[in-house]
């Protein structure tokens, strides 16, 4: 496919990182469970993963036993509905909003993992940013009550064996890290999770090296939206992908780790993006999931593939790179929208 490039490419003074060297609290960390009978799962078990995750959750956390959050007295301290149902504020300078991002993401089975033999391992990723991160063990008690009261229509059991966490720590080599290995912060027997350092370091733009050109390996379906309607790939632009990524930052940030303000430079930055040429190599890739709220069959898809953008990409690198923790699109929770980047 062709290099496509902007119709304008502007030579203003491009925008800079001011928050580069900020520590965030965001951590990914591996479950594995061995399954003691046979699991059948979706092609995409994202969705399954969430559901049974936010109703574990619920019912570990919930003091009260009321039948909704709403209206009770201890929603404003209750972990649940700050992990799972972040709450929207009534006025926001930025816009009013139904709801905000919720700080975690389930990062399910590789799409296409159909039957997981009596025995054998399940294994899913967990990302939890801001203020998310303390609440680990709620969450992974919460997580090892869902898998051992079962899974799927066969609710098929397992038992927790272990909690990696993964790291990314920059050197002058690679200001950019892949994520690295995972590290066992808990294994089966042990008392309490291990201590380990739950934060990531944004990276510096301007004080090393940057390519010229890079690329997205998009894993699962990223669903860009526009006026509640997804773009096909054809419509796919830098200039939207950065504008929905930064604000994905910006409003975790905010209400989950109290950093509102992170990405200060997001207008000049959006208008930057429109600098780049980019390279799509990406074909949409549906599929379906049962909405027990709105009691029937839906279809949800999005771009898969690879994705290059080129050009002076220096003020937007700690941003794409922050985003292979955090996801980008529609339905980031249930693992949309997940890329690598490759230099």
């Amino acid at each position: 496919m062709n290099l496509i490039t902007p119709a304008n490419r502007s030579q203003a003074d491009c925008p800079t990182t001011k928050a580069a060297g900020a520590i965030l609290p965001l951590a990914r960390y591996r479950f594995t469970f061995r399954m003691a009978a046979p699991l059948r799962l979706p092609d995409y078990a994202g969705s399954l993963l969430r559901g049974q995750f936010g109703a574990s959750l619920r019912r570990v956390a919930c003091m009260t036993g009321a039948p909704t959050c709403e209206g009770c007295p201890l929603r404003a301290t209750c972990p649940y509905p700050a992990i799972f149902e972040a709450p929207a504020p009534a006025e926001h300078a930025m816009q009013n909003f139904s709801h905000v991002p919720n700080p975690y993401v389930i990062e399910p089975p590789a799409f296409g993992t159909r039957h997981i033999d009596a025995g054998g391992t399940l294994q899913f990723g967990l990302v939890l940013f801001g203020r998310a991160v303390a609440q680990l063990p709620l969450v992974s008690f919460a997580l090892q009550r869902a898998v051992e009261g079962g899974l799927g229509r066969e609710r098929a059991r397992g038992v927790l064996e272990r909690i990696d966490w993964q790291h990314a720590a920059a050197g002058p080599a690679t200001p950019y890290p892949a994520p690295q290995a995972f590290v066992p912060v808990w294994q089966q027997g042990d008392g309490a999770i291990a201590a380990h350092n739950a934060h990531l370091t944004l990276p510096a733009s301007a004080t090393h090296f940057t390519p010229e050109r890079l690329t997205l390996a998009i894993h699962t379906p990223m669903r860009l939206q526009q006026q509640g309607k997804p773009l096909r790939p054809a419509a796919l632009t830098p200039r939207k992908l950065v504008a929905d990524l930064l604000r994905r930052i910006s409003l975790l940030a905010e209400f989950h780790a109290g950093r509102p303000g992170l990405v200060a430079d997001a207008p000049a930055l959006v208008r930057h993006a429109e600098t780049l040429a980019h390279q799509p190599a990406l074909r949409w890739q549906d599929w379906s999931r049962y909405s027990s709220r709105q009691q029937q069959e839906m279809t949800l898809g999005g771009a898969v593939g690879h994705w290059t953008l080129e050009g002076d990409l220096a003020p937007l690198l700690p941003w794409l790179w922050l985003g292979q923790w955090l996801h980008v699109g529609k339905n980031a929770t249930m693992g949309m929208g997940a890329y690598a980047l490759q230099p």
